[in-house]
């Protein structure tokens, strides 16, 4: 029998801190991954955003194509199907994407590299369900992040002024159907996300598989009100492997269910760009040395790693 990944309340973290700390600690420990409920994120404003954003993949490419910011590795807008690929993957994702940035004023020191938003006018209500569900989504990501800085024995606040003009991304996806049966390419490749942590909302589908720690691809389809939330990268990098950033995947479903779109919504809460990942003292025990003794900025890894997966 298949372990099983852990989905916990989150509105114990108000009520039983510490019994939920330790287990969200423990779960993120085995898996990088855990489902997220009680988050009180309404569903009708879940089902608003995927509705403008199914509008604007329904556009003709033309229209769509008018939204790619050439040389803008993907940061802003539009990115069409066949480009983003996964590391070391020979085959492209089978995913066309839109890309939603902080809002932050022109003056900031930031925006060089946080270019403005683009907001497609051919999709009434876009802009307001895009941004709305990008700062609900922003704010929870606070909340998780504060429970895991308590679990590595840090002030629950320590990520508050470090990530409170992060260089997060709101990554509404389209799927296409999959019309021919013996392609090389799946959904998306094996890989693992570059930032702090991720939260999907509300994926349309299953087809996300987790690698367990033997090897063992898991599936993982959350109940309609639960929202996944994983590790990336940069925490698993500042936290000396602590917290793992867990290989996963979106295989294409048998048969005719590969004959339907698929859509997901995933948010990737990333760190001020000037942040310096160094690896926390606190995570560091003779068991487990320093394994980077190198500190990069947030911005420095992300360029790097966009390099890797194509999109610069």
């Amino acid at each position: 029998m298949t372990a099983r990944i852990p989905t916990l309340d989150i509105r114990r973290f108000d009520t039983d801190r510490e019994a939920f700390v330790a287990e969200l600690g423990a779960a993120y420990r085995q898996w990088g991954f855990a489902g997220i409920s009680g988050h009180g994120i309404p569903q009708a404003q879940i089902d608003g955003a995927y509705e403008v954003f199914k509008a604007f993949f329904a556009l003709p490419e033309e229209t769509k194509k008018r939204y790619h910011v050439a040389g803008g590795g993907g940061a802003r807008g539009y990115t069409a199907f066949g480009v983003e690929t996964a590391k070391g993957a020979k085959h492209f994702d089978l995913k066309e994407f839109w890309h939603i940035g902080r809002e932050i004023p022109d003056d900031s020191k930031y925006r060089e590299v946080m270019p403005p938003n683009l907001w497609p006018t051919e999709v009434p209500g876009f802009r307001e369900h895009g941004y709305g569900l990008y700062q609900t989504l922003d704010a929870l990501g606070s909340k998780v992040l504060s429970a895991l800085a308590l679990h590595i024995g840090l002030p629950e606040n320590y990520f508050a002024d470090k990530t409170d003009v992060g260089n997060s991304i709101l990554r509404p996806i389209h799927y296409p159907p999959i019309t021919a049966d013996d392609i090389p390419n799946v959904r998306a490749g094996a890989h693992e996300d570059i930032n702090l942590i991720t939260l999907l909302v509300g994926a349309s589908a299953a087809g996300l598989e987790v690698r367990s720690q033997q090897g063992e691809w898991v599936p993982f389809t959350s109940e309609a009100d639960t929202i996944v939330v994983n590790i990336g990268d940069m925490l698993q990098r500042l936290t000396n492997h602590v917290y793992p950033s867990t290989t996963h995947r979106v295989t294409n479903p048998p048969g005719e269910a590969a004959r339907k779109p698929r859509y997901s919504v995933p948010f990737f809460l990333h760190p001020n760009p000037d942040f310096v990942i160094d690896v926390l003292p606190s995570t560091v025990t003779a068991d487990n040395p320093s394994r980077y003794p190198e500190p990069i900025t947030a911005q420095g890894y992300l360029e790097e790693r966009l390099r890797e997966i194509k999109l610069k």
